[in-house]
């Protein structure tokens, strides 16, 4: 299944992902001898999945089984209630094929096409359909699945220009199979080859102009480059707030899936900012366990190129190794950075493209990340990035958005690491790193904590303001609390040129009397747009 997956990106894993998902699932039903029923197997199946899905086809497949737990809950409340009227054939409707099967198998494929946002055909929803169809007609589902995937290459052109059926399809074509064979029931002795022979052939779509966006999403003015899958489970009673997570990562990105119910949310979404895929969490809910995976580039992914699309032109690389640059915004941190062997760039200057393209090719790095330390930075970092790597540099954006998250991801990074690996690590380390930050208001102002004045100190989490007062030392204690009352084990401060004496031993204080369990580090940063700089790891 990995060796074929190629939609919807090339990153050879699903089969990977659904097998983990299903091992997940598996390792929730009870090990002591204890038989549960086919109902309350599937509920406890279901829920593991969702905690431990992974990647899109995990994620759907999660979705699924839920879907099946609820379609059999049904059917068993049903049969219940009418006194074991409509028993199956096999004198057991919650395992009988003409019983629970039907319910359970078209209650999965619903729940399926529902959490996808943009369901396609020619892919593991279209699997799941045709099964569910064929049990209610009396036939055989797992016959009808494998035609079903037999079908795909007709159904999706990525799939008609490989020459393979869809991995996602395969594998719940295998997971129909064996559901079918472990309800006593005769399977295919012979399932389609990856590749489907007499496949109707689709012919290639016109091709796109660079930087085009997939329709339906994003501005037709913005550029779409998906670099990051990005997954987390979301904790919110308000069904209401997941519509509107919906709504504000359908834009961001696609292969947008988000499953669950009972306060309890997996959320999947490909998207160029991942930064603002968990902020969008944040806003809903409470997220965690939070993944986040650089995907593979158009230019990466080449064996998976349409044949009758145009090859790019192969370009030289630059000399060689790789480098990070790093846009900061005070002297201090500037040479922190150098020492840990990153670029710099000050802040002022990273707000041209040309200047943040020139210290990218200044590196003479033949790979090259790119720490913006700013989200109004992302922006300008991606176009010079993509400008890096038309000239033949492999760039990418790690989507830090406050600088102690770009010391975070400096710290894990390792260039002897495969650079995709190094990517993956350094953005993951910045997104778990929360960052707050104490300044003073140069005018009076509209802000999320209220009205402040000039001179007032602000205390910001996340990039809002969150508490207004008059002494630095307060309300940077009371920043530090809100943001540790989430957890953290490391504590990084960045002192300011304006931070008054002694700032950093109350706060290191403070952390040692009320969190025994959190280290702290501080570093000058010098940095005179804020007094003090947070990082909560």
């Amino acid at each position: 299944m990995d060796a074929i997956n190629v939609f919807p990106v090339a990153d050879g894993d699903t089969g990977t992902n659904l097998c983990l998902t299903f091992e997940a699932a598996v390792a929730a039903l009870p090990a002591n001898g204890a038989e549960p029923t086919a109902a309350e197997a599937l509920r406890a199946m279901a829920r593991a999945a969702l905690l431990g899905a992974r990647g899109n086809s995990g994620t759907i497949l999660a979705e699924y089984l839920r879907g099946m737990a609820h379609g059999l809950a049904d059917e068993v409340d049903e049969v219940d209630g009418a006194d074991g009227a409509d028993e199956g054939e096999h004198g057991d409707a919650a395992g009988g094929p003409s019983g629970a099967l039907p319910r359970a198998l078209r209650s999965g494929a619903s729940a399926a096409y529902a959490a996808v946002a943009h369901p396609v055909e020619g892919t593991m929803l279209t699997v799941a359909a045709a099964a569910a169809d064929a049990a209610e007609a009396g036939g055989d589902p797992a016959v009808a699945a494998y035609e079903a995937l037999a079908a795909t290459p007709g159904r999706l052109a990525a799939l008609a220009r490989a020459g393979v059926v869809d991995a996602g399809g395969l594998g719940l074509t295998a997971l129909l199979t064996a559901l079918w064979a472990a309800l006593g029931e005769r399977v295919p002795q012979e399932p389609p080859a990856g590749t489907a022979a007499g496949a109707s052939p689709v012919p290639c779509p016109a091709p796109r102009p660079a930087g085009a966006v997939p329709p339906g999403h994003g501005s037709p003015q913005a550029p779409f480059h998906p670099e990051f899958e990005v997954m987390y489970l979301l904790e919110t009673g308000d069904p209401k707030a997941v519509d509107a997570l919906r709504d504000r990562l359908d834009p961001l990105g696609d292969s947008l899936v988000i499953g669950g119910g009972e306060g309890l949310w997996s959320v999947h979404v490909h998207v160029a900012d991942a930064g603002a895929a968990v902020e969008a969490g944040l806003a809903a809910g409470h997220p965690y366990r939070i993944r986040i995976t650089h995907l593979p580039s158009a230019q990466e992914g080449t064996e998976s190129a349409a044949p009758c699309e145009a090859a790019e032109p192969v370009r030289e690389p630059a000399a060689g190794g790789r480098a990070v640059v790093a846009v900061v915004p005070g002297e201090g941190l500037a040479a922190l950075c150098r020492q840990a062997g990153a670029g710099v760039l000050p802040a002022a200057e990273a707000v041209q493209q040309d200047a943040l393209l020139a210290a990218v090719r200044a590196t003479g790095a033949a790979e090259v990340a790119l720490l913006p330390n700013g989200t109004e930075l992302h922006p300008v970092a991606a176009r010079a990035a993509e400008a890096a790597r038309a000239a033949g540099i492999r760039c990418a954006v790690i989507p830090t958005r406050a600088a102690v998250q770009g010391l975070a991801a400096l710290a894990v990074h390792q260039p002897e690491r495969r650079f995709d690996e190094d990517v993956v690590t350094m953005t993951s380390a910045a997104g778990a790193t929360r960052y707050g930050e104490v300044t003073v208001a140069e005018r009076q102002s509209w802000t999320t904590a209220g009205v402040c004045q000039a001179g007032d100190v602000l205390g910001l989490v996340e990039g809002d303001v969150a508490l207004i007062g008059s002494e630095t030392a307060q309300v940077a204690t009371d920043v530090l609390g809100r943001m540790l009352a989430a957890g953290g084990e490391l504590v990084t401060l960045v002192v300011g040129a304006e931070a008054p004496a002694g700032l950093a031993a109350a706060l290191e204080q403070y952390v040692r009397t009320s969190h025994l369990a959190v280290d702290t580090v501080v570093y000058e940063g010098r940095q005179r747009e804020a007094q003090l700089l947070i990082g909560v790891e």
